[in-house]
């Protein structure tokens, strides 16, 4: 018997065993061309084959990988979609170890958010609006490639796994980022390209209409991006049609049937009949934000108690759920059929406006601004190249010396609700904020890191285009070089099945929620600057699209008119309490002697002046940084910096300290770091026989460059050459170093 099992035990490790998770489906691929032999592929069976739907999609040595999950059924009592979204770079995937203390990937940064919610904006209108399961989507650099830029390839690879998946979806969508440069439109271009680029826009589309749009442009005009959604709709159509081709390969011809929330008809009839006028009457007044409010929570308590004790808690929830659905519809069809709006104004009208700049005396720059019912506090702070902002990706790390951050407390809703830190939404509203003003700021030769909060203090529509008007105004009265003001409005739509539709201009809270689309446009007088748009509905045709881009601008143009009159111009100085900075650029070969050995030279000039000095070897020259609270030690700072590096010019006349005394002479230190010899015979035009007496060490001497020794490179000084000759003295009698 033992050796039976010995037998078998040899058997066992010598013959070659099988895998017994044998792959259940074979892996599968197809690809596309982006133009240019730009080959993109797209993968699945592979890898992740427990996820409802996992794709791959490569281009060059960029890979991602997006799985997506959906539960069967929905929670207990859900009555929303609850829909996660988000993109993480793999650090691995540049060959790179995270920065961290964990030396691990942590919270995603705030690329990887902007990235997700993108992909989240796009993806969440495909699902049918009875669907209520949760469903999880993940993607993931997994191989870098530093000239391709991942973001534009997210959405393909999120959209891709669930036309793989059998997660109910209405259509297939993707992204692709459009870009101009040297006045040609590119689609999905390399990094290097979009560096040099004066228009990008991230588009996300399915076959037939545009879903998202956001990106930033110098100033261009509206049919240039239209032109560019043009173009940007043509990619995403060939991207749809390889992701039908792959779904197709992989044999999934049907979707899966899900729960639907329960319907009660008899409630619903007895909302509408008790509420429907009544709605129209409080939203037909044009009231306040907040008196509007407390109108529908008191007709919506009168509501319930009109259903009776008897009523159950499904009922009761179904009852308030058919409400918000009646709000819905009668506010949109108000609009829409009366031309007139819940607070009472035009479609195309703006709301009154308010701002001043300087509201706080501390801040190096300050504005307040307010439209209705939106008011956002916007500081400007002043820093060196020491506070630049780190903004690290798989990729690269870059930094920033401009950056905008967007703070939205509860209380500007009146709500109360947990501080948890900086949310998504607040990450994307200021990076649309930033973008836009981005456009105006002074080149890379600008001394200053700038740093813009936006504290918004009341909301009810658009509080990022009221920061981008806010940003603007504190960036002029700090000081900042702006070329332009910039302001920003957003957009809505309101349509219906039988072709009508309206446009509104600067919209409220409540219009956002209901209408079907949220299209925010920011500029100057002469062009776009940033755009971010979200559709919900089908049909938004280029014709609506240009009538929404023109009532824009002239919504744009209406707020620009009150910010000049506010203030016209950047101020001539920064205040008086703002930091002071300086940015010398000087030869190369002149970095070492700045810093000295040991940086011995550089700690001196901070240590002297109580300046802050920095410098750094960009290009070909020496960028010098020089930063202090107080003018005279700025001042004193660039000038020892500027005596270092400038050249001596023979015949210019300098005064310095008497460094060492000699038999022979002194030496003068007559810029800085440089010293001459002041030979005894230079010293008066009577002949000295010692130099005992007449220096010591620190006296401040007067000199003229004569000369410099070519063999050595000492620099020659006289002093008698700067008093009255002698008259007994022959005018041929030149200055004589010995």
């Amino acid at each position: 018997m033992g050796i039976v099992v010995l037998s078998y035990l040899f058997q066992l490790f010598d013959t070659p065993r099988q895998p017994q998770n044998i792959m259940l489906t074979q892996p599968i691929s197809v690809s596309f061309d982006l133009g240019g032999n730009r080959q993109v592929t797209l993968g699945t069976g592979k890898l992740a084959r427990q996820a409802d739907g996992a794709v791959t999609v490569q281009q060059g040595n960029c890979v991602i990988m997006a799985t997506v999950v959906a539960n069967k059924d929905p929670k207990e009592g859900q009555d929303f979609f609850p829909l996660s979204v988000d993109y993480q770079e793999k650090f691995a995937s540049a060959g790179r170890i995270p920065g961290s203390f964990f030396k691990r990937e942590a919270r995603l940064n705030d690329y990887e958010i902007l990235t997700s919610r993108l992909i989240d904006r796009a993806l969440r209108p495909l699902f049918p609006e009875d669907y209520l399961c949760d469903v999880q989507v993940l993607v993931s650099l997994v191989s870098s490639d530093n000239d391709i830029m991942p973001d534009a390839l997210a959405c393909l690879a999120a959209s891709a796994a669930l036309a793989v998946s059998d997660i109910p979806i209405k259509e297939i969508i993707s992204e692709v980022r459009i870009a101009r440069i040297n006045g040609e439109f590119i689609v999905n271009p390399t990094r290097s390209q979009l560096a040099e680029s004066d228009l990008e826009f991230l588009i996300a589309a399915t076959d037939k209409n545009l879903m998202m749009v956001e990106g930033e442009a110098k100033e261009c005009a509206e049919a240039d991006l239209v032109k560019a959604l043009e173009i940007a709709h043509d990619a995403i159509r060939i991207q749809i049609k390889a992701q039908a081709d792959l779904r197709a390969k992989a044999g999934v011809t049907a979707k899966r049937d899900y729960k639907k929330p329960e319907q009660n008809e008899a409630i619903k009839e007895k909302v509408y009949a008790f509420a429907k006028d009544r709605v129209y009457e409080i939203s037909r007044k044009g009231s306040a934000k907040h008196e509007r409010t407390d109108a529908y929570s008191a007709l919506k308590d009168e509501l319930i108690v009109s259903l009776g004790e008897e009523i159950t808690d499904l009922e009761k929830k179904l009852a308030k759920k058919y409400y918000e659905d009646l709000k819905w519809e009668v506010v949109r069809n108000m609009i829409l059929e009366d031309r007139v709006r819940l607070d009472g104004r035009k479609l195309d009208e703006v709301r009154p406006l308010a701002m001043e700049v300087e509201p706080l005396p501390t801040p190096h720059g300050s504005a307040l601004f307010t439209r209705g019912e939106t008011q956002s506090l916007t500081t400007v702070t002043f820093g060196t190249k020491l506070d630049e902002l780190l903004a690290e990706t798989a990729a690269k790390s870059d930094y920033s010396k401009f950056f905008l951050h967007y703070n939205f407390p509860p209380f500007s809703t009146g709500e109360v609700k947990m501080m948890r830190g900086v949310g998504r939404r607040e990450v994307g509203h200021g990076n649309l904020a930033q973008r836009s003003l981005k456009q105006m700021m002074p080149g890379n030769d600008y001394a200053y890191t700038v740093r813009v909060v936006s504290d918004i203090l009341e909301s009810n529509g658009s509080s990022s285009m009221a920061t981008v008007c806010a940003g603007s105004l504190a960036l002029m009265d700090a000081g900042v070089p702006v070329a332009k003001h910039v302001s920003g409005v957003a957009m809505g739509l309101i349509s219906r099945e039988d072709g009508k539709y309206a446009i509104l201009t600067d919209i409220l809270g409540d219009e956002d929620h209901l209408g079907d689309m949220d299209f925010k446009v920011t500029g100057t007088k002469e062009g776009i600057c940033g755009v971010q748009m979200d559709i919900k509905v089908d049909g938004l045709s280029m014709a609506v699209m240009m009538e929404a881009l023109d009532q824009a601008r002239k919504g744009r143009l209406h707020i620009l008119d009150a910010m000049y009159q506010c203030i016209d111009a950047p101020r001539a100085d920064v205040k008086p309490h703002a930091p002071r900075m300086v940015k010398l650029f000087i030869d190369k070969e002149f970095i070492g002697a700045v810093i000295g050995p040991g940086g011995k030279v550089i700690q001196e000039i901070q240590r002297e002046t109580g300046a802050t000095v920095n410098i750094e070897e960009v290009g070909n020259v020496g960028e010098v940084s020089i930063f202090s609270a107080n003018k005279e030690s700025l001042d004193k700072a660039v000038n020892w910096v500027r005596g270092i590096t400038a050249v001596p010019q023979v015949g210019d006349v300098y005064e310095g300290p008497v460094k060492g005394i000699k038999e022979f002479g002194a030496f003068i230190e007559f810029m800085p770091g440089k010293q001459g010899l002041l030979h005894i015979s230079e010293i008066s035009w009577s002949r000295l026989e010692t130099m005992e007496g007449l220096f010591k060490e620190g006296d401040m001497v007067k000199v003229k460059l004569v000369g410099l020794d070519p063999k050595t490179g000492k620099f020659k000084l006289s002093r008698k050459i700067l008093m009255p000759r002698p008259e007994n003295k022959p005018k041929d009698d030149q200055p004589n170093n010995g």
